[in-house]
């Protein structure tokens, strides 16, 4: 009876032709901007890379800062995208743009906070890290040049979200893919002086990002209001808003947020655990993590695809869709994921080979690049259930106490445990930090099933 059920599940599954036309739609934008963005993120990682692993440390423990910064603005407008998505199923272009003046009001309050600790006090973000004082003199003037761009990303963020929720993917990805290019280029030309410019090093490298963020933010918005997108809100329209409509916006949202704080600062208690086990440990953890980043970007895509397209059918009254499509997403996720999970363990030792650094640090890298590949099945069925089904359901306090539950209760213990009582080697440390995942994939599972994850935003 099991073995029948099931042939008919996949069977059902892979004739389901309007759930794939309508993903793929949405996905392969996204999957192309990541992948894109991956592989720049390689290159640059691989520049910096030349110059050695405390370089390779510095710009990796000052990109920790950045990484809380993003998730704040992921958090924010990933709330924010529950009832885009939702709204955009009912055609409700001004409730879209309310939600969105509120979510830049709320971001550009972290933004404040991100750029004045980056700008006035770098010593003491990156001494959260480490103290090692090669990596903090090369960090603290990367992070101060890097901070300049956070509140043209507060738009950016903004702007591409809105326009992903309402179905355009595709015009973030091309101006996306377009600033990192030049930030590429400018990276190369400014880290090792080329064409005549002076060789900056790692800030080379922070410059080149700051000036690709300020033309990523200035053309989205110029194409936004010039092809008179959803997003080309007039500002009366983003604060239009009374008490109740930010009552019931923020009920959903803070949860998101307190998420993405949270978890963020989970791992980046990882990343400090990391750090003191050794310069060497963080280097690989860094190394490792650039490939990590081109391992995922099917399953960001895939992610980020089914929250819109589940939001909308949400939206537009047909529950019994959504979880169908929800349940498609997650299958779709972690077979894919297994097929990847296996050419990285293939190219595992090739992808190490560009990188200048000790053969200790690049055995550390090559068995944390084992484990990722082992667990990315894991990882990409949580990364569908958690930001693709129970945000766009609205659902977020349920997924809010278990992602961060995870990480707290379970994971940094374990990693606790593995650094600083057993001593063990950093990519065991990393394996015992999977038990997270392992345990938001049982709990999210049985969530999902239950069907408790439905809720239509729009109705209420």
């Amino acid at each position: 009876m099991l073995l029948a059920n099931t042939h008919t599940w996949f069977k059902d599954f892979i004739q389901d032709r309007e759930f794939f036309s309508r993903l793929f739609k949405l996905a392969l934008p996204i999957i192309a901007q990541q992948f894109i963005m991956s592989s720049l993120n390689l290159v640059n990682s691989i520049m910096v890379g030349q110059l050695g692993e405390t370089s390779v440390a510095a710009v990796g423990l000052s990109n920790q800062v950045y990484f809380l910064f993003n998730l704040l603005l992921f958090g924010t407008n990933s709330g924010a995208a529950i009832f885009m998505a939702q709204y955009w199923g009912k055609a409700d272009v001004p409730n879209i743009r309310r939600v969105m003046g509120l979510s830049l009001i709320v971001g550009a309050a972290g933004t404040l906070f991100f750029t004045s600790l980056g700008l006035f006090f770098p010593q003491m973000a990156l001494g959260f890290y480490t103290t090692d004082p090669a990596v903090l003199e090369l960090g603290v003037p990367y992070l101060r040049i890097y901070v300049i761009s956070f509140p043209f990303t507060l738009f950016t963020f903004c702007y591409a979200f809105v326009l992903r929720s309402t179905g355009n993917v595709r015009l973030p990805m091309v101006v996306s893919v377009g600033a990192l290019s030049v930030n590429t280029l400018l990276s190369y030309t400014l880290i090792f002086g080329k064409l005549g410019l002076p060789a900056l090093g790692i800030n080379g490298a922070a410059v080149a990002i700051t000036i690709a963020r300020i033309l990523e933010c200035s053309v989205l918005l110029w194409l936004s209001y010039r092809l008179k997108t959803p997003a080309a809100a007039r500002p009366a329209e983003l604060f239009q808003f009374d008490r109740a409509f930010i009552g019931r916006v923020m009920r959903r949202m803070l949860p998101v947020m307190f998420n993405e704080v949270f978890w963020s600062l989970g791992i980046t208690t990882y990343n400090a655990i990391y750090a003191h086990v050794g310069t060497d440990a963080i280097a690989a953890m860094n190394i490792a993590s650039t490939f990590d980043g081109l391992a995922i970007v099917m399953f960001i895509g895939i992610g980020n695809a089914c929250a819109i397209l589940v939001g909308n059918v949400i939206g537009a009254g047909d529950e019994k869709k959504a979880f169908r499509y929800a349940g498609n997403a997650i299958a779709l996720a972690m077979f894919s994921s297994l097929v990847v999970g296996v050419l990285v363990w293939a190219g595992s030792g090739w992808m190490l080979l560009p990188y200048k650094v000790s053969p200790a640090v690049a055995q550390y890298a090559l068995r944390i690049l084992w484990v990722i590949a082992t667990m990315l099945w894991l990882r990409s069925a949580n990364m569908v259930l958690y930001v693709g089904i129970f945000r766009s359901g609205g659902d977020t306090k349920f997924a809010f106490l278990l992602d961060v539950g995870s990480i707290w209760v379970v994971g940094v213990p374990l990693a606790l445990l593995g650094a600083f009582v057993f001593h063990l080697p950093i990519y065991w440390v990393y394996l015992l930090v999977m038990g997270d995942e392992i345990n938001k994939f049982i709990f999210g599972l049985q969530r999902y099933r239950s069907k408790k994850w439905v809720h239509n935003l729009t109705t209420a």
